[in-house]
């Protein structure tokens, strides 16, 4: 196993076994939300999960074998930093309970609107839009480092990164032309890529030609936003 991945998979289980103040293992709860953030701290996705936390971050992280995962809408590489939302009022609430269904889709969209104001982007990598409900009071959450510095100098130097948003971008346009007709999620994920591609591309000519960092405007997508808030 390549050394970056096995420091990666070590902080995924690290991160995965830490206790709250109760001395419960926050990945252990059944129902709950999380996110994920890129190197440079910034949120990429947001999912939920009823089957228990832990199983679900490990099976987009570890086992890869999640549908954003394997739609190369994800790129596990870009992964840094994940945190958990549990919701341990719901663990022992059946999972067809209509009730715990409007809890947790509250959670995970106010969830997933912070994320969208916090990101430079405005959007994130979520071909799906998470059920649109009011706002509500979050749980307590933790987040995690998932590499180390060793990682950061390699796995998220600025040129891998762009060579590797490139390639996700273009795997996610493979998809699209084999496919045919794919939904207008897929197709919006690939405008964010672009976006993200174009950022990074900008950030590094500018540093290596002594410039001034690009404006946060540079790429200005938000007017998805309707489509993904409203």
């Amino acid at each position: 196993m390549p050394p970056n991945l096995r420091i990666f998979r070590s902080m995924v289980d690290e991160a995965l076994r830490a206790e709250d103040s109760q001395r419960r293992q926050w990945a252990d709860a059944r129902w709950g939300c999380y996110a994920f953030y890129d190197f440079d701290g910034e949120p990429i996705y947001v999912g939920q999960t009823n089957e228990r936390l832990r199983i679900r971050i490990r099976r987009h992280l570890t086992n890869q074998r999640t549908d954003a995962v394997a739609m190369r809408i994800l790129d596990v590489m870009e992964v840094a930093e994940v945190e958990l939302w549990p919701l341990w009022e719901l663990e022992h609430v059946a999972v067809s309970d209509p009730k715990a269904r409007e809890r947790i889709d509250g959670v995970e969209y106010t969830i997933y609107r912070n994320a969208l104001d916090r990101s430079s982007l405005g959007l994130l990598l979520n071909e799906k839009i998470p059920h649109r409900t009011e706002p509500v009071d979050l749980p307590a959450s933790a987040r995690f480092p998932l590499v180390d510095a060793t990682i950061r100098q390699t796995q998220g130097a600025p040129d891998i990164r762009i060579a590797r948003c490139a390639e996700t971008l273009s795997r996610l346009a493979s998809v699209a032309a084999e496919r045919g007709i794919v939904s207008t999620g897929l197709r919006q994920v690939m405008v964010v890529q672009a976006a993200r591609l174009t950022r990074l591309a900008a950030s590094r000519h500018a540093y290596a030609a002594g410039l001034h960092q690009p404006p946060e405007d540079l790429v200005d997508v938000h007017y998805l936003r309707a489509l993904d808030t409203y």
